[in-house]
């Protein structure tokens, strides 16, 4: 019923009730008794026209809204289609998948790594491209990822479909499906075997025997205490290896917190931190180092070290490191960072 209608039943009511009125003018018998009667139900209509407007505004205010929502939906479609493609052909790989390791949405860049079309890797699980000595390990870290919020970095050798195994870089973070009813793992991937091969190589190197100086001015260096903190046994190991050739006096920890009681024990010439680290990274470390030279009054060169490609480098140096540099750069490299930070150029 429209609104048209309704005045129309109500004005029929109100006419019903004239002739009752009449009516009861004409007819004595029990008269005030119906009258009363008749002047509630008058007050009833009035309120039911009343509360008819109401309900008729209301009618309207919801119509504007829906209206409102309909093009907002209709803007949050379009964008999320831009972001969509966005992600699909971005140049680095990225994937997403469950706690299951389903590969829920896959861009090309992620889907050439694995030799497979992106269509065909939807609902696969990644562990099947995870070499198999690592697959426990891999699941066993996924099961721990839902409760960390920070990028987590893994390194794991993956085995593309009908094509060679390469050593591949993980930046994990985990993120919320829509409305939280999912959670996912986002998930950027790296073909780093360029890089590790490299490092391999610097490694060997550097427990071969010695058979000439190493630099030009081989006593620069003799002496600096370095502290060096990576979550990562095999950099400790190399950047340590590197560094005593030059008789630099190495220490290396595991952690923050870990370098936080080194540095107040021994107090180093120089520090020399990767950037991401599980719990506290380096972007923490920094913090807490500034805050104890304002304390204590020290000036200690601190250098950021990092194996993410994309690492930025203005955000390192703003965050307080007076250096950056990549773990994968050239040994001279390190060497002369570490020479111009502790003045020994």
């Amino acid at each position: 019923m429209n609104r048209d209608e309704l005045l129309f039943e109500f004005q029929n009511i109100r006419d019903q009730i004239e002739t009752l009125y009449k009516y009861i003018k004409e007819t004595p018998m029990q008269q005030q008794q119906v009258m009363a009667e008749l002047e509630a139900l008058d007050i009833s209509i009035s309120n039911l026209e009343l509360l008819k407007e109401e309900m008729q505004a209301s009618l309207e205010t919801m119509e504007i809204i829906e209206e409102q929502l309909l093009q907002q939906n209709e803007k949050i479609i379009t964008e999320r289609k831009l972001y969509h493609n966005l992600f699909k052909f971005a140049p680095n790989a990225y994937l997403l998948i469950d706690t299951q390791a389903r590969i829920k949405e896959i861009n090309y860049a992620a889907a050439a790594l694995l030799n497979m079309l992106p269509s065909f890797l939807v609902g696969k699980s990644l562990t099947n491209f995870v070499s198999r000595e690592e697959r426990p390990f891999f699941r066993t870290k996924l099961n721990q990822l839902l409760n960390v919020k920070s990028v987590q970095e893994w390194e794991v050798s993956i085995c593309p479909r009908n094509a060679q195994a390469f050593d591949a870089l993980l930046l994990i973070k985990p993120v919320r499906e829509a409305f939280g009813i999912e959670s996912l793992l986002q998930i950027c991937l790296h073909d780093i075997t360029k890089y590790k091969h490299i490092q391999r190589s610097q490694l060997a190197a550097s427990q071969q025997p010695v058979l000439s100086e190493p630099v030009e001015t081989p006593h620069q260096l003799d002496g600096l205490r370095i502290l060096f903190v990576d979550d990562e046994a095999d950099t400790r190991e190399l950047i340590t290896a590197v560094l005593k050739q030059y008789g630099v006096i190495v220490t290396t920890v595991a952690s923050v917190n870990e370098a936080l009681l080194e540095l107040e024990r021994s107090h180093p010439d120089v520090i020399i931190s990767d950037l991401r680290m599980p719990d506290e990274d380096g972007y923490a470390l920094i913090q807490k180092i500034k805050a104890l030279e304002i304390e204590k009054g020290w000036q200690i060169p601190t250098a950021a070290l990092t194996a993410y490609l994309a690492e930025d480098r203005t955000k390192a140096i703003k965050a307080g490191f007076q250096s950056y540099l990549h773990k994968f750069a050239e040994p001279r490299e390190l060497i002369a960072m570490v020479a111009r930070l502790a003045g020994r150029a």
